[in-house]
């Protein structure tokens, strides 16, 4: 194959990757879309806000208060300093807060949650069968050390019995070799004597 043929092979679009990254976004769950809001149905008002922060939060009209028509719900917003921002934020709690009330477990805020919950579950059962592998093999681990040091013992005593066994032996050997010599030292003496009687007579 030419370097030319090799060079546009490598231009060209990797297919595989392409597929790849298709199928790692089709297995993520799908979230519902957020939720929005009928602006005509919503009333706002700005009010001083409360808590610490200073005459920019207590003395300015700051905080976002928001309410749904229909379902009286009454939401407050006083994380910034800016208006604008604080009833964006206040219009996005709003708008979840509508949507659990009228769909319930099929809002997003609901699957939201549930998703969370099933993550930590998830990752507690995790934790739980590491440690649990863990304490396995510690266990095991105990076990194995324990046998190992009774055999070595036990072999360590046979040795000690067969040395002490050699050692008997050998020293019964010894007496007996002793024994053996003090008998022909005693027969040479004995020999000696008879022979110094006879020349005497």
């Amino acid at each position: 194959m030419s370097l030319w043929r090799i060079r546009q092979q490598w231009r060209q679009p990797n297919d595989i990757l392409r597929l790849f990254s298709h199928c790692c976004q089709l297995s993520v769950k799908q979230m519902p879309p957020r939720p929005k809001l009928d602006l005509s149905e919503v009333t706002g008002s700005y009010l001083k806000g409360t808590g610490p922060g200073g005459q920019a939060i207590n003395k300015t009209n700051s905080a976002v208060q928001l309410i749904h028509k229909p379902t009286g719900i009454v939401v407050k917003s006083q994380a910034t300093r800016s208006r604008t921002q604080n009833q964006k934020i206040a219009m996005g709690i709003l708008a979840e807060k509508v949507e659990l009330q009228l769909k319930g477990e099929k809002s997003r805020t609901a699957i939201k949650a549930e998703t969370k919950k099933k993550r930590k579950a998830s990752r507690d059962k995790k934790t739980k069968r590491k440690y649990k592998k863990l304490e396995e093999e510690k266990r095991n681990k105990k076990r194995l050390g324990v046998g190992i040091e009774g055999e070595g013992e036990e072999e360590m005593e046979e040795e000690m019995e067969l040395t002490e066994l050699a050692a008997v032996e050998e020293g019964q050997g010894k007496t007996m070799i002793l024994e053996t010599k003090e008998n022909s030292i005693e027969e040479q003496g004995n020999g000696e004597d008879s022979d110094n009687v006879e020349s005497r007579r």
